[in-house]
Parts: structure tokens; sequence; C-alpha cells
């Protein structure tokens, strides 16, 4: 697989680390990411036995192209530090930090990380879900400059966000349309991946497809989804559409014409076309060729 673009996330699955029948599951379903859930979907009696239920997971993890990441609890609970621990030995892509607030959070987990000598591809994900994230989030997201810093990934926590301020969460989000391209643009200028929230209502398909195509538009790099019906629509809208594909071909062809091997703009279809719009094609098709190596589907 290249590794010039960062690999698909379109469809990241939550789990919670207790649910057996899930977890025998995960084979038969198309999903980019699958997030094991020690937080929010284990009650805290069920702590323990679910770090020890993904320990065994990860000792006998599936071979294949999907990421497995592991979101802890809080370092600052009581089982954030042990979940840590435990992690940095297993055979996981990346660990999610719940509620982090500023750079340090982040970059005491990666000492954590660093100190029991845990690989370089065990990467940090960040969970935006509290208003002091989002008042940090330049800073947090520039640490995705950094090699060293591990961040690879940041994720929308909308529902937690929406509770401490107190801003409606309406199904069309219009309220936190704002801080959503501030979390896009934050990411991108730190070099990260930025996924959307989940969408609670895992019953209506239609507007869950019309929300991941909002956040596609928005620049996200996938969506969080919390029920496996949610998947396809998910990869639906965060891969390349065939008129996607069919205008980047073009751009391609176009300036690989001898006429056009020394020019900076041409002209195509009636519409002026530059070397940054080539240069965007083929991510495109990069993006589709990659999808297809994961997915094991012909383009």
């Amino acid at each position: 697989m290249s590794h010039s673009l960062p690999r698909p996330r379109r469809s990241v699955l939550f789990v919670p680390a207790t649910n057996e029948k899930a977890i025998a599951k995960l084979s038969q379903l198309a999903c980019d990411t699958v997030i094991f859930d020690l937080e929010d979907a284990v009650l805290p009696e069920q702590k323990a036995a679910a770090r020890d239920r993904l320990a065994k997971f990860f000792a006998e993890r599936p071979a294949g192209a999907r990421e497995y990441v592991v979101r802890i609890n809080g370092l600052k609970s009581a089982w954030g530090a042990d979940d840590l621990a435990a992690a940095s030995g297993w055979a996981t892509d990346g660990v999610v930090l719940p509620k982090i607030e500023t750079p340090r959070d982040l970059l005491e987990a990666n000492d954590v990380l660093d100190e029991a000598d845990a690989p370089d591809t065990l990467k940090l994900w960040a969970m935006i879900e509290t208003p002091r994230a989002l008042v940090n989030l330049a800073a947090i997201a520039e640490l995705g400059r950094d090699p060293s810093a591990r961040l690879s990934c940041l994720i929308a926590g909308l529902n937690d966000l929406a509770k401490d301020t107190g801003v409606k969460l309406t199904p069309d989000r219009r309220y936190l349309q704002p801080w959503l391209m501030q979390m896009v643009l934050c990411a991108r200028a730190g070099g990260v991946d930025m996924l959307d929230s989940v969408s609670n209502d895992f019953r209506d398909l239609d507007a869950f497809a019309a929300e991941c195509g909002e956040a596609a538009a928005m620049g996200f790099s996938g969506k969080t989804v919390i029920h496996p019906a949610q998947i396809g629509p998910a990869n639906a809208a965060f891969s390349p559409s065939a008129e996607a594909l069919a205008e980047a071909r073009a751009v391609v062809d176009a300036f690989a014409l001898p006429d056009n091997a020394s020019r900076g703009v041409i002209s195509l279809g009636g519409k002026m076309v530059e070397r940054l719009h080539l240069v965007q094609a083929e991510k495109v098709l990069a993006r589709a060729a990659m999808i297809a190596e994961m997915t094991g589907d012909e383009k």
C-alpha cells in the first residue's frame, strides 16, 4: 500500500470491548477501522475484564489491512494509567485519548509509550469533546507535525461538546458547524486526519447518509459509526465517486499529452486547469487505489 497519502479511514466503528458477539462478527464487516471502547461503553465493574479481553484479541490479532485502535479511559481516571500501560504492549495501531484538553495531555501519554518502548507504529488519537480542547485545538493539532509526538488522528465528540456548552445538537447540526469547520482547518494545518462525530440515530440511514455527505464536503477524513448499518453509507460518502474518478483521470490524461508537458495551465472541457488540479487529481486516483487494495475490489 502506498504511504504517500494517509490510509483511508472512511468508516471507524466503535465496539464495546465487552461485546463478545460484536467482536466475533468484525471479520464480516467492511469498516476501515475498529475502535475498541474501554471508556463510555464499559461499566466500572467491567473495566478490568474488558482490558483482559482486548489483551487476548491482540495476542491473536487477525491479519489484514484494517486498523484496530483502543479508546482507553481518561488518564486521570482510576483505570486510564493501567489501560495505557496495557495498550503499550498490544499489537494495536493506536490509542484514543478521551477528553484531552491541551497538548500536554498528549505529550504525557506519549512519554508513557516511549518509556514502555512501544513501537513507533503505535499512534495517538485524540477526542475533541470539551470546550477547552476546542480552544486549544490549533496547538493540539500542531503536534501532528512532530513525528515523535505520535499524533495521527482527531475525533469530533459532539455529544459531550454540546452537553458542556449548552449548544443544541439539532439534526442539521447548524449551531455546531462553525466548530466542525474549525476542527477540519486545524487538523489539516497539523497534517492529521479529522473524523466526524457519531450519529446517535442509527435507524435513520437516509439522514445519516446526508450527514456523511455534508461531512465529506466539509473536508472530514471519515465518520465514526456505532452500528454496522452505518458502515456502507460512510464508505460511500468518503470514497471518490465515479464522477470524481472520471474527472481526475481526464485531468491526468490531459497533462500527459506531449503538447501539455511543459504547460502550467491548460484548458479542459471549457475550464482552466492548473498543475495544482493535477496534484489533486493524482491524490483522488491514489486514494481510490488504496481503497481498492484494502477492500480487495477492482476499480
